[in-house]
């Protein structure tokens, strides 16, 4: 981020007011999913670590977010959305930073495989790929 968008960039978490500019803000980058209820993705995290729902803020508007979790093994990114240069990096760092302070140590993010651009995007933020395979089973349904 350059220092004049450092410096009119906030980053924060995420307040009730910010909630319909987050979804507009995932929707527009491709974030959201059709069995995903992003109001109940929201309304989870803020009930176990409302301060790793993080928003990044330029002029009153929220131009970027990032959803941190910690589970006492590792660390996991979701939702990283930007619609600023750098605030995408500002958010991913700050997220890194609170997880460090939680005694995190290791953060892990799960990308699309066919977004080979995101991809390109965490290498340049120094995060490896690794050779797992995500599993994942429904537990309560959001539809």
């Amino acid at each position: 981020m350059t220092s004049d968008a450092a410096a009119t960039t906030a980053i924060r978490p995420l307040v009730d007011a910010d909630v319909d500019a987050v979804f507009a803000l995932w929707h527009a980058v491709g974030l959201t999913r059709p069995w995903n209820d992003p109001h109940e993705d929201i309304r989870r995290a803020r009930a176990v670590s409302p301060e790793l729902l993080l928003v990044a803020e330029h002029d009153g508007a929220v131009v970027g977010t990032v959803m941190a979790g910690y589970d006492g093994h590792r660390g996991w990114l979701h939702y990283v959305a930007s619609a600023r240069p750098g605030a995408g990096r500002a958010l991913v760092a700050e997220a890194e930073r609170r997880l460090v302070a939680l005694g995190c140590p290791k953060v892990m993010l799960m990308v699309r495989s066919d977004n080979a651009g995101v991809l390109g995007y965490y290498d340049s933020l120094g995060y490896d790929r690794d050779a797992v395979l995500v599993a994942g089973k429904r537990l309560i349904p959001d539809a």
